[in-house]
């Protein structure tokens, strides 16, 4: 997981800013490229990272899918000896929790409330498993259990970058664009993992 390297930003006069020394100042990236930090000097255009709607909308639906990824990879221990799969839970929840944390934190300086447990993250088309599917997974044992996970995991794994995506598209907020860069990249390199894992 890349760290977020956060640098405060607010509106203010047109035209660039040097960027002198002190804390680096982190670019992000489009979508698939990594942030990247900015030189001594440099002249950034100024740019007002104010919340806009579709930061909101990745945090109400990162968290909540965040949370079904967790309630997958606590599933593993007691279900498979497999150690590449408990390695790739193992992942999933050191880097995920606090991924919840930082965007639950954020929710609560803008006055929105935090998803509860009941919601669900970012609605059809983001790889959401179902409830029929989390009860197969749950029933599943060995390397039946094995191979349902890294399918229903990869699938999960390919919503939240389309999420991602969109922010990185939409998105204004400097905390929300690091977050779904961080994502984009994390998760594609865990996809690629999971898919080695799942070859004969």
């Amino acid at each position: 997981m890349t760290t977020l390297t956060l640098a405060g930003c607010s509106a203010g006069p047109q035209g660039p800013s040097p960027v002198g020394p002190g804390a680096p100042v982190i670019v992000p990236g489009g979508p698939g490229e990594a942030g990247r930090t900015a030189g001594p000097g440099e002249s950034l255009p100024t740019r007002d990272w104010t919340a806009v709607a579709a930061d909101v909308r990745f945090a109400e639906g990162m968290i909540p899918h965040h949370r079904q990824a967790l309630e997958m990879a606590g599933l593993v221990d007691a279900r498979t000896t497999t150690k590449s799969v408990r390695a790739v839970a193992r992942q999933i929840t050191l880097t995920q929790q606090p991924e919840i944390t930082l965007m639950s934190d954020w929710l609560d300086g803008l006055g929105r409330a935090v998803p509860d447990h009941s919601s669900h993250g970012g609605g059809d088309g983001y790889g959401m498993a179902s409830l029929e599917e989390m009860n197969r997974l749950r029933a599943a044992r060995g390397a039946a259990f094995d191979r349902l996970f890294l399918e229903l995991m990869i699938r999960h794994h390919e919503g939240a970058r389309r999420m991602a995506r969109e922010e990185l598209s939409g998105g204004r907020d400097q905390t929300m664009r690091l977050m779904a860069d961080d994502v984009f990249a994390g998760q594609g390199i865990e996809i690629a993992r999971m898919r080695e894992l799942l070859t004969p």
